[in-house]
């Protein structure tokens, strides 16, 4: 369907693809992976015409529809949220919108002299959209919407209003109700809640065409992809199978490597002993030049590239006192709408939280009060003796110097540390080499939230309250977070989106809404969200498994 040939590109001196060849089956759905800056938007913006291969084919059939989901969402204003996602559905958006400004018109009294024109066009319009099945879009749009979080206030509201993550998801519905014959997403579950990202796993999977997708959600991948491309060093190298067939056949591949390199590394140093052994012996000067010719005939192994995945040890925060945190007889409302109702908890030492709800359910709202960045309005919440507490929500990027490099602030926070160990901390975060120079106002989001996160974990707090921590971070630094703070000492109550982060920190979870979303009283499982998932059927709330 759509085939690289012995593709070619590079920006300057930064080399993406050298004789990369690869293709997309119809109906396949295959996952696209490899380091930040490899080339994987490259590759999505030659799919869809944007840029072309220095060398080499890039070969799309021309009556094949491609949707691109991609991050940097165009502005939206002027339409409702139901309007500006039908406009991705071709033909059909088009004469959904046609019939629209043709009802305004017939209703303008300045165009009655030309309403015969305005009637008969909206006759055939009319035809064509109910031949094409339009009647049903709308329903479609709403159903779509929904999954993505939308409640019907939001879909029948101002897209304008919205802010960036939500217009993230219009534009996301936009490509879905369009049923493209090849799908492209580019990190498809950045912006969107677990409950989403469930849903969107399942519509995935239900869809007829291809896919091809990047993400860092292991789950999600797991789930939904059936192949996996790799870029690596300008090589595109195909896995039959998902995720975690991919991890376990490449760390083979790259054992058979190093075993390869390291048998002709021998077996050429044993060839060179000899020759510089006989080199001046005349009886032995034939085998040598033998020898010799057969040696600059060997095609050499190139050494194969380690993937460092730097682990840090992190010091042993200080012994809190046993009860961390104490919420009695909360009540918390917007206007009208009750979130919490007389809620008590309370949070021991060693326990490790994790806040489940709906949209709207009051997770954040929950965290905030426990930080003190919000005050319930009636109630108390009482902390702990000899607490020292690292609050993260998306807000604490603000903390960071936009003027300074990686190093500097990091010097700036632990003057008294050695340049070593703020290296190895940057290193554990995915910062190595001249990452440290960047300036952070260059970084991306991703990267300053590791910068954040690295910061708070440094000197360690022993209780941890932690608003999304996972947004925008690779799998590799969520897989060392995870290991990292599955050896924390302390104390944690967190929101994550995460399957992967929820199932290897949990030991308790709580569960805010309810099924209906509603329920005022947050519910308690006393165990680790393998355990919730088993016990209530669902892994999220109002979602089953």
């Amino acid at each position: 369907m759509i085939s690289f040939s012995n593709v070619s590109k590079q920006y300057g001196k930064q080399i993406l693809f050298v004789d990369a060849s690869f293709q997309i089956n119809p109906g396949e759905k295959v996952g696209l992976v490899g380091p930040n800056g490899a080339g994987k938007t490259t590759l999505f913006r030659m799919i869809v015409g944007e840029e072309g291969p220095d060398e080499g084919d890039v070969t799309v059939p021309k009556k094949l529809t491609v949707g691109y989901f991609r991050q940097d969402v165009e502005e939206m204003s002027g339409r409702s949220v139901l309007d500006e996602a039908i406009a991705g559905s071709g033909r059909l958006g088009d004469l959904h919108h046609e019939l629209e400004e043709l009802q305004h018109a017939m209703s303008d009294p300045l165009r009655a002299g030309d309403m015969d024109r305005i009637l008969d066009r909206f006759g055939h319009v009319q035809e064509d959209y109910e031949h094409l099945g339009g009647y049903a879009l709308e329903g479609q749009a709403r159903e779509v919407l929904h999954g993505l979080g939308f409640d019907d206030e939001r879909i029948d509201g101002d897209v304008g209003a919205l802010s960036g993550g939500w217009k993230m998801r219009v534009a996301m519905a936009r490509v879905l109700l369009g049923v493209p014959d090849v799908l492209l997403m580019d990190e498809p579950t950045n912006h969107l809640d677990i409950e989403s990202i469930i849903w969107l796993e399942a519509f995935l999977k239900s869809q007829p065409g291809a896919l091809f997708m990047t993400s860092h959600d292991r789950d999600f991948m797991n789930r939904i992809v059936s192949k996996v491309c790799e870029i690596d060093g300008g090589e595109v190298t195909t896995y039959s199978g998902n995720y975690d067939f991919y991890e376990s056949e490449r760390t083979i591949r790259d054992t058979n490597k190093e075993a390869a390199y390291a048998r002709q590394q021998a077996m050429l140093a044993k060839e060179q002993r000899f020759i510089d052994r006989f080199q001046k012996n005349a009886a032995k000067a034939g085998q040598v030049q033998s020898r010799m010719k057969a040696l600059d005939k060997i095609e050499k192994l190139e050494p194969p590239k380690k993937r460092k995945v730097v682990q840090f040890d992190f010091r042993t925060p200080p012994r809190s006192g046993d009860q961390v945190a104490v919420l009695e007889g909360i009540h918390k409302a917007y206007g009208k709408r009750v979130i919490y109702d007389g809620v008590n908890l309370t949070i021991r030492r060693g326990e490790r939280w994790a806040v489940m709800g709906r949209n709207g359910a009051g997770k954040t709202t929950l965290l905030k009060m426990i930080a003190g960045a919000v005050t319930p309005d009636s109630g108390d919440v009482r902390l702990g003796a000899s607490l020292k507490m690292g609050y993260f929500a998306q807000q604490s990027l603000d903390v960071l110097d936009p003027d300074l490099t990686i190093m500097e602030q990091l010097q700036k926070d632990f003057p008294q540390d050695g340049i070593g160990a703020l290296r190895a901390l940057a290193g554990a975060f995915q910062f190595s080499g001249d990452d440290i120079d960047k300036k952070i106002r260059a970084l991306s989001g991703g990267e300053k939230t590791r910068l954040v996160i690295a910061l708070m974990l440094f000197d360690p707090p022993n209780f941890l309250v932690l608003d999304e921590p996972t947004n925008h971070l690779d799998l590799a630094t969520k897989e060392m977070l995870v290991t990292a703070l599955g050896n924390f000492e302390g104390t944690m109550i967190f929101v994550s989106h995460d399957r992967n982060f929820l199932r290897g920190l949990s030991n308790r979870v709580l569960e805010l809404g309810g099924e209906s979303g509603t329920d005022a009283q947050p519910h308690a499982y006393p165990g680790s969200y393998i355990e919730y998932v088993q016990r209530t059927g669902h892994e999220a709330p109002g979602v089953h498994a």
